[in-house]
């Protein structure tokens, strides 16, 4: 069976953490100059990034919006803005309503985070309640270390069962834990409400591969999207620190913008697609 699905094609926005080691100031300008939507703000990659009235600024001149914004919740970014992780998580919501943007990412809590941990389920609902402003936690993966499985998260690695409302896909998570983001995006319905588009090939390393170069399926995870009407955001979030030049990264973040719109607009497009029962779009 099959049906047209009359629906907009998401925005494709660029994380900043896809420059790296680049700058936030970086990321406005390739997103600019390669035709991305907006802009997915990392907090605490570079000091630019943890000073809200500077991203602002790149904001305005660059004439591109931020769609969201990442919490400073990193091994990496432990530090950043403090070490009250609520605090932090109050301070990304304060940022996400000057920026414009209506999404943070959150990461589960470290499970050495015990007093942070206690209730997180419902305290992230509470917040994202009182700010207005959709917390996604993020898919993550378990840690592994010579045929050991570490418990890494508190409460889990894998939100699925959890009773978190709003959920962000990060595809190269899902291939580190074994699993697959097409299913995974079945399995969280309306709760899917962020997407972090990149790739992996299964390693123990979370890769963040340009998408199409793993094991995720990602042209059909994104068909499947917008073809049901995922309403969201999709943030190209991958490591181009393997780029061996500025000209090899500028080629590799085009190239996945290319394949982000090529199968949402697959997905979405009503008079020369049709999406059948599992949400791959095809040629009628």
């Amino acid at each position: 069976m099959t049906d047209n699905i009359d629906v907009r094609t998401p925005r494709i926005a660029l994380s900043t953490s896809s420059v790296y080691p680049e700058t936030t100031s970086s990321a406005f300008e390739l997103a600019g100059r390669l035709g991305y939507d907006g802009i997915e703000l990392m907090v605490g990659i570079d000091p630019v990034s943890t000073d809200i009235d500077a991203v602002e600024k790149l904001r305005d001149y660059h004439e591109l919006p931020v769609v969201s914004v990442h919490a400073p919740c990193l091994l990496i970014s432990q530090r950043t803005w403090g070490t009250d992780n609520w605090a932090k998580l109050e301070r990304s919501a304060a940022a996400a309503k000057q920026l414009d943007a209506d999404v943070v990412v959150v990461h589960p809590p470290f499970r050495w985070q015990r007093d942070y941990a206690r209730d997180f389920v419902p305290k992230l609902r509470d917040l994202t309640d009182r700010t207005g402003v959709r917390f996604c936690l993020e898919n993550m993966y378990p840690w592994r270390m010579r045929g050991t499985e570490l418990k890494a998260y508190l409460p889990e690695w894998d939100p699925t069962q959890l009773a978190y409302d709003d959920l962000t896909l990060d595809f190269s998570h899902a291939s580190t834990a074994g699993q697959q983001s097409l299913e995974l995006a079945k399995s969280w319905g309306d709760r899917l409400g962020h997407v972090h588009l990149t790739d992996g090939t299964g390693s123990m390393k979370d890769e963040h591969l340009v998408p199409g170069r793993g094991d995720q399926h990602a042209d059909r995870t994104l068909q499947y999207l917008a073809g049901t009407g995922y309403s969201g955001h999709v943030v190209l979030e991958v490591n181009s620190r393997r780029s061996a030049t500025r000209a090899q990264r500028e080629i590799d973040l085009a190239e996945s913008l290319a394949f982000a719109r090529l199968h949402l607009e697959a997905g979405t497009a009503r008079t020369s697609y049709q999406v059948d029962s599992t949400g791959v779009a095809s040629h009628t």
